[in-house]
């Protein structure tokens, strides 16, 4: 059963709310803090990410490795940008910059949350200001079910 919460169930998720749980999921982020990722993720989070980056990731738990691994191996940390809800859909859009000071990078992208019925993050999809793979054919993220979810194939 899809526990996203829509409007149309009645159980249309505050906007400030909303936005206040991705500026958390950066905090967590940048502290590696695990009861901070409880405070904004579903415990079955599943976090897409791009083509070639081993996803999607699946759970707080191994989320919680997977940024801290980063931010241990690159001393990488994430400023929110901007931030967009929508309280009907339990929809959210944040605009990002990653610093990778170890590699002398700095990445910038737009992840999409999806929020459960209670309040929580449950999907988090990744999206690089970056240029596209001509390499491949279809530039789309790993794992994510496309035609399930009604989107163009």
């Amino acid at each position: 059963m899809d526990t996203h919460a829509t409007g149309d169930e009645g159980r249309a998720l505050e906007r400030t709310a909303m936005e206040a749980a991705v500026r958390l999921y950066f905090e967590a982020c940048n502290k590696v803090d695990r009861d901070l990722f409880a405070q904004c993720l579903s415990e079955n989070v599943v976090h897409y990410l791009a083509g070639g980056m081993s996803g999607p990731i699946v759970g707080i738990d191994p989320v919680v490795e997977r940024w801290g691994a980063d931010v241990r191996a690159n001393d990488s940390h994430w400023a929110v940008d901007a931030v967009y809800a929508d309280a009907h859909s339990g929809t959210a859009v944040c605009e990002w910059t990653a610093f990778k000071p170890r590699l002398g990078k700095v990445l910038r992208g737009a992840e999409v949350y999806r929020f459960d019925a209670s309040g929580l993050i449950d999907e988090v999809r990744i999206y690089y200001a970056s240029r596209r793979d001509d390499t491949v054919p279809v530039n789309e993220l790993e794992g994510f079910p496309y035609a399930e979810r009604g989107f163009a194939t």
